[in-house]
Parts: structure tokens; sequence; C-alpha cells
């Protein structure tokens, strides 16, 4: 790290020390000991611009006091048949570690449904906050977020012996297709809120078994991408399990990396104990029996409030906003030229049955 950095970094310190008690509590479930580590991911995400890294860090802090996020692990999602029903369309978990330590969070892009929650455009601007579905699926997302920092990567730095405050992901395409509009402006909310609140926690993009739709989206989204965020997604060939092992051991790599063609994100030949995404998989009985465990210890001092865990929506960036919009109008594309395709194609048919070829 060069001197400049490093000049910066002291300048965020400095600034850090001004702020008041309340956003330093919390500011400690944010760093687990490695405040440097932290000072870097926000310095990063905003260039390396110390005023604007520090204004992104204390509106973070701001936003876990005033949603009570340090609560958040204390909070379960209840019954335990609807926390399955989320983790059945919402398909995340952790299948492992790379060889340098970092977890590997694996992400069933093409096959998470998110439908038990319906949501339109209109729904997420006018009255999101009515509709408790979309709310579990936000708070199951923070939790998986506050789980990995508060649980996941401070062990992972206990075993290793050094600072471990990131990681790997693996998003799987398969099963991509022009039905995901409607999930777009609900992913657009939960990537809004990892990029404010958990920026830089992601060392590499792993892009895997992606259809031509990806491929369509992707060659227009592209230029769109700050240069570090671009050089953090890889596009691998088909499951991309060559690749993956030089990174991980096979143990580590996601059920739908396993083998080629395996087709399907949300299951595998081996059950849902071998599927990271399943509510039966280690990982999430891990999570949701330490969730209980808090809300136990909090029950004891407190009742807790039943039903969903709100969270206040941020705007999104102006440069996210353009890159949704664009996944949008993409899609709308390729949705015309598949109907204009099978509109081509059936009256090919219809000439055909009355005898009249077209060359």
């Amino acid at each position: 790290m060069g001197i400049a950095n490093d000049d910066a970094i002291k300048q965020f310190e400095s600034l850090m020390d001004g702020v008041v008690e309340p956003l330093q509590q919390t500011f400690e479930n944010v760093h687990h000991g490695y405040p440097k580590e932290t000072y870097v991911r926000f310095l990063k995400a905003r260039d390396w611009n110390v005023d604007k890294a520090h204004k992104m860090l204390v509106d973070c802090l701001n936003w876990r006091v005033q949603n009570e996020i340090d609560n958040i692990l204390a909070k379960p999602i209840v019954p335990s048949e609807l926390y399955r029903k989320v983790r059945d369309s919402q398909l995340v978990g952790l299948s492992g570690y790379s060889n340098e330590g970092l977890p590997v969070i694996a992400v069933g892009v093409g096959h998470s449904t998110f439908d038990k929650a319906s949501v339109s455009h209109e729904f997420l601007c006018l009255c999101v906050s009515v509709h408790p579905l979309v709310h579990y699926y936000v708070q199951s997302h923070i939790q998986m977020n506050e789980y990995r920092d508060r649980v996941v990567l401070p062990l992972a730095s206990q075993k290793y012996g050094r600072p471990i405050t990131t990681c790997l992901k693996v998003l799987d395409m398969t099963g991509l297709k022009l039905s995901a509009l409607n999930q777009v402006k609900l992913l657009t909310v939960i990537s809004t809120i990892d990029d404010l609140n958990y920026p830089e926690k992601t060392d590499t993009y792993y892009i895997v078994n992606a259809p031509y739709i990806f491929s369509a989206c992707w060659k227009v989204v592209k230029p769109l991408l700050q240069e570090r965020t671009r050089k953090k997604i890889q596009v691998l060939s088909g499951c991309g399990k060559d690749e993956l092992l030089k990174v991980m051991d096979y143990a580590s790599l996601p059920h739908f990396c396993k083998r080629e063609g395996s087709g399907s994100s949300r299951h595998s030949r081996n059950g849902t104990i071998d599927n990271c995404f399943s509510l039966d998989h280690a990982f999430h009985q891990e999570l949701y029996n330490y969730v209980k465990s808090q809300a136990a210890r909090t029950a004891s001092i407190k009742p807790l409030k039943q039903g969903s865990f709100h969270v206040a929506f941020p705007e999104p960036d102006p440069d996210d906003a353009k890159i949704a919009k664009t996944i949008e109008s993409e899609f709308h594309r390729l949705e015309d030229q598949k109907g204009e395709n099978g509109l081509g194609r059936s009256l090919s048919k219809q000439l055909s049955g009355l005898g009249i070829t077209i060359n």
C-alpha cells in the first residue's frame, strides 16, 4: 500500500474519532477488530476520496442505528415453514472456503424466483412498506450479510491467523429467463443496501452456466460498470469446475459446479445436504439456530415482536439505477425479439399449410 493510501487511512481514522457514541458502538459490528481493513473498503468504494468515504461510512452507521441492524440476528423469520419458503426461492448459501480461506458464497441467480412476494415496479415504488413478504427477503439477505461479517469471517480470520474480511461469490445463471425482469426492482433494492452498507465485501464474482440471455445483457451492461467492478467479474465456461478448482478444493465447490450439465441450482443427486441453498444444509441450519438462540437471549430481557423486520430502503445510486434500467431495456428488447420470432414461425407454418414457401 502506497504512502498516499496510508495517509488517506490515517485521515479517515482521525475523522472517525469524532463520531458520536451510538455510531462508535455499531461500528464495532462493522469492523470486528479490523478497522483499518474497513477504512480501506470504504475508501475503495469512493475511489480513495477521504471525505466521500467518511460520509459513506457515517451514513452506513446511521442506517444501522436507525434500522436496529445490530439486533437483526435476534429476529428469526418464523414460523420455520415460512423461512423454508424464503430459502427455497432466494437461493444463497455458503458452500465452503477458498484456498486462501475466503468464504465461498453460492448464488442461484437463474432459479431464484422470489415468488413468495410478487413484486411489480409500481408496487415497489408506491407501497412496498405494506407487503411483509418483500421485507422477509430483505431481512433474510441482511441477516446473511451480518452472520457472514460477525461469525463466518471472524472464525476464518482466527483459523488462518490473518484478517479475512471479504469473500468469493459463484453466481449460477442456470434457468435465467426473460421473466426475471419482474425481479429486477427487488434485486436493485438488495444490491443498493449492499453497495451503500457492505461495500467491497466480494473479491471476485464467478459467473457460471451462463445462457444466451445473460450474454446479451452482459454485453450492454459491462461498459457501464466501473473498472474495479469489471475486474472482479469472471465469466467461466460451462459450470466453471476446472477454473474454480484452481482457487478452492472440490469439497468447497457449489453443488451446481461439481459436474458438467448438472442443470439446476435447486437440486442435486446427493439431496438437500449437498445443496447449500437448502434450509437443511449445515450452513443454513447453523445460521437459523444462531438467530433463534440470539432471539431467546433477547426475549429473556424483553418480549420479541412477531412479523418481518422492516428496513428503510435506500435510494439507489444514479449509476446503479442506470444499470438496472439498461438491464430492463435489454430484457424488453429480447422479449420483443422473442415475440417477433414466434410470430414469424407461426406465419411461416400457416403459409406452408397453404403451399407457399418463403425462401
